[in-house]
């Protein structure tokens, strides 16, 4: 019997169960309950309405939606939290236990699993990693954050699989165990309409590394590096020589190796389609993590080659009107956007701004007021990124900073403006909620309106 299955079923047997939120992981969390476990009760409590019928749920399975919903939980013994649910008290205010599946799946595979987080590159890498193990024969399963709940994966686990499972800081904020192996790619202003600090936003990220053991690993960026070494610690930059791994023109020099033939990789940029020297800075990683886990430089190599980018990550969308199109919809952070300027060839044009955040986008402007591409600002916070420009632009690049209201008219500004033969980005510096469903959304829309010029 796979060990998961009789580690969640003693866990859970005899106990009061209740599912916070009842999206994509809460359906997957019940589909396990009512497959393999015999609670005393179970019940699911959401903001929104959950239809019993169109989920096939018993009388027996009670249901505590709208608002308030969250004031039921001490009555149960057990509550699986999902990512997406902010909780009202915190866990040490509650008598329940609260948990996730992430921590419970965790909790028996630990060993198998390489975890990634960081603010961006997180489904790339994750995604990367993947698809290079598969293509050299190892049994690589994907989850988490990329759109798998960990729990969908478990009757095709083995004692030779390996979990690549994308952790965002919601998944783990309350984590209390951490993967065998461990990303963290990158630390940028994110989210902090959630957690209100950079500091409180970092110290959810950490739990991918704060429960490690001693013959653990973290790979993580030289810059956030942790003083306390609980694991074996390996560093990675594109800024610091000194670090273990340093990515610099296209190569990686991997300072912990002697063998001088073997402590250099070469990335072959002209024929990889993830473009950008941060996406150098992704592969690197990779390269670090499946070399680790066996993948030889050959093979790895091979695998790179075949790679297809996610979308709206730098996605060339196609020419139209003579201008190529890039849609960089993930883009969410003053960084992202400048590297979206930087890796685009002959760079035309840029798209920014939606929700506004209330991040700090004086590196985007300082950026932008020194180059000399068009400049169309969108939404709340491109309201915002405007009135910064009009102040900071000299006067002869005034007439290169735009507003407009929304991405239909930004899109049919920059079809005007953007000279031929260069290219457009939609790169926002900004979260999408409130104005489309996620970023995936706001990307497709962007790909629809190209197309109609």
């Amino acid at each position: 019997m796979n060990r998961f299955i009789g580690y969640i079923r003693e866990y859970l047997q005899g106990k009061s169960v209740c599912l916070l939120g009842f999206g994509r992981e809460g359906r997957s969390t019940y589909g396990i309950i009512e497959k393999y476990c015999e609670p005393s009760a179970v019940a699911i409590a959401d903001l929104n309405p959950v239809e019993r019928e169109k989920n096939s749920l018993p009388e027996s399975v009670e249901l505590i939606c709208g608002k308030g919903y969250q004031d039921c939980l001490d009555r149960f013994d057990i509550v699986f939290k999902s990512p997406g649910i902010v909780l009202e008290k915190q866990p040490d205010e509650l008598k329940c236990t609260v948990t996730s599946e992430t921590q419970v799946f965790f909790e028996v595979y630990r060993r198998q699993i390489v975890g990634i987080t960081g603010t961006k590159g997180k489904s790339t890498v994750t995604s990367l990693i993947y698809h290079i193990l598969k293509e050299n024969g190892l049994d690589a399963k994907l989850a988490g954050n990329i759109g798998i709940p960990v729990f969908d994966i478990v009757p095709e686990m083995t004692e030779d699989s390996v979990v690549v499972c994308e952790l965002s800081c919601h998944q783990l904020e309350y984590m209390t165990v951490s993967p065998h192996i461990a990303v963290f790619l990158n630390l940028y202003e994110e989210h902090l309409d959630h957690y209100g600090t950079m500091e409180r936003y970092y110290n959810a990220k950490k739990n991918i590394y704060l429960h490690q053991k001693s013959d653990d690993l973290l790979l993580i960026s030289s810059d956030i590096a942790p003083e306390d070494k609980c694991s074996e610690v390996i560093t990675i930059s594109a800024l610091d020589e000194n670090a273990d791994i340093y990515v610099s023109n296209g190569s990686l020099d991997n300072h912990l190796i002697e063998d001088v033939t073997r402590a250099c990789y070469t990335i072959p940029a002209k024929d990889v389609k993830l473009l950008g020297v941060h996406n150098h800075y992704n592969i690197a990683a990779a390269h670090t993590i499946c070399g680790m886990l066996g993948v030889s430089d050959e093979g790895f190599t091979r695998a790179l080659c075949t790679f297809d980018p996610l979308s709206h990550r730098l996605e060339y969308a196609g020419t139209y009107r003579g201008i190529r199109w890039y849609d960089d919809s993930i883009s969410t952070a003053c960084a992202t956007a400048i590297e979206a300027v930087k890796s685009i060839p002959d760079p035309g044009c840029i798209l920014i701004g939606g929700m506004d955040r209330g991040i700090d986008y004086t590196p985007l402007v300082e950026f932008l007021v020194g180059s000399d591409i068009e400049v169309i600002c969108m939404e709340a916070s491109g309201r915002r990124v405007f009135e910064m420009l009009k102040k900071a632009a000299k006067p002869r690049r005034m007439g290169h900073i735009h507003y407009a209201a929304h991405l239909e008219i930004a899109v049919a500004i920059a079809a005007d403006i953007t000279p031929a033969g260069r290219s457009c980005v939609l790169s926002p510096a900004a979260a999408s909620y409130g104005i489309f469903r996620n970023f995936e959304e706001r990307g497709d829309v962007f790909k629809e309106l190209i197309k109609k010029l």
